[in-house]
């Protein structure tokens, strides 16, 4: 009865705390919409952008891990200097969202036409001068850029503390990146270079670092430490789980396109891993016609995809254990165990 009780305590902390963040996030943008409306309506367009795409859906998961930590470690629930973090958080999303798509050619997010697909196609339909396609992307660049900016001038509002953890998982995400669209190019299967990649660009920012953030405002920083464990396993989990997510799973459940990883030749983490093992999956990957459902099938027969979920529960476990032994708020190591399990067997 205790258990259930703390688990509902938690449960109702955090949300109160969301509720805030949806307030601050999203009157944030109104403003800056109105602000900028008054010079020139124009100018409302990169800002929707941003906000369209934060409006579309979501899970809030970096939000939700910042908040985690910050209770988990102690911190006040009726205290709001989390918040600026976590808003912060969630416009850095939209930030690598939109820039992610353009990189990827990827035409939805969400469900919805991808920010350089949709402003390419009104180019288009106003017969405007010049190229669709580079206007499109342009307005993505521009509105990338734009929720980046935000998330700095939001995150100036939370305490000084957090500055050099905002600092490194900024610049952690944008290498990761990098070497994501450089090892796509180089097309050479090193599974622990994916791995690095999966973490830098995908887990490190998704899990690890938010929960750094909360616990260091509430003033436990010596948690950083396990939290980094956790959030290791579990981004590599969450980034296998993602790959698995687009060469198995469907347009309507991710909300983008499926199998466009393996479309582009992507080397992602499962990608690394099927081709170190299985000569099959190299040729295939790497001819001039490229079979999607023919890879699919041979991911399947030759063990690969089961081997990779068997890893997946691994990595949980791993996690999980890391956070055994620390000493957090009642309920909250198992709501960190919850969180793992929703985060990385999300399409179950």
């Amino acid at each position: 009865m205790l258990a259930k009780e703390h688990a509902v305590g938690v449960s109702a902390a955090r949300q109160r705390l969301m509720d805030v963040i949806e307030e601050r996030l999203f009157g944030f943008l109104d403003a800056e919409r109105a602000r900028w409306s008054s010079v020139d309506e124009r100018t409302a367009v990169v800002i929707d952008a941003v906000t369209d795409l934060i409006k579309a859906g979501g899970k809030r998961i970096r939000p939700l891990f910042c908040l985690s930590g910050y209770l988990a470690a102690g911190g006040d629930p009726d205290d709001q200097s989390v918040v600026p973090a976590a808003v912060a958080l969630e416009l850095l999303h939209a930030c690598a969202l939109i820039h992610d798509d353009v990189m990827d050619e990827s035409e939805l997010r969400r469900g919805a036409p991808t920010v350089h697909v949709k402003h390419a196609a009104e180019h288009d339909g106003r017969n405007w001068r010049g190229e669709p396609r580079r206007f499109g992307e342009s307005v993505a660049i521009l509105a990338g850029d734009l929720a980046l900016i935000y998330a700095d001038r939001i995150m100036a509002d939370a305490p000084p503390v957090v500055d050099d953890v905002w600092g490194e998982l900024r610049s952690e995400l944008i290498i990761g990146q990098f070497m994501d669209v450089t090892a796509a190019a180089e097309f050479s299967a090193d599974p622990e270079l994916s791995c690095w990649i999966a973490v830098a660009k995908s887990g490190r920012y998704t899990i690890h670092r938010p929960l750094a953030v909360g616990a260091t405002i509430a003033g436990r920083p010596e948690l950083a430490e396990a939290f980094e464990a956790y959030g290791t396993a579990l981004g590599e989990a969450f980034q296998l789980s993602d790959d698995l997510l687009d060469v198995f799973g469907s347009s309507t459940a991710t909300g983008k396109p499926a199998g466009l990883d393996f479309a582009q030749h992507k080397m992602t983490l499962l990608l690394a891993l099927a081709m170190q093992r299985d000569e099959r999956v190299r040729e295939l990957v790497s001819g001039d016609v490229f079979d999607a459902g023919a890879l699919r099938a041979r991911l399947v027969d030759s063990g690969v995809r089961a081997d990779v979920e068997k890893h997946l529960d691994v990595l949980v476990e791993r996690g999980c254990r890391a956070i055994d032994d620390v000493p957090l708020e009642p309920g909250w190591r198992e709501e960190l165990i919850s969180m793992a399990h929703a985060v990385v067997y999300r399409d179950r």
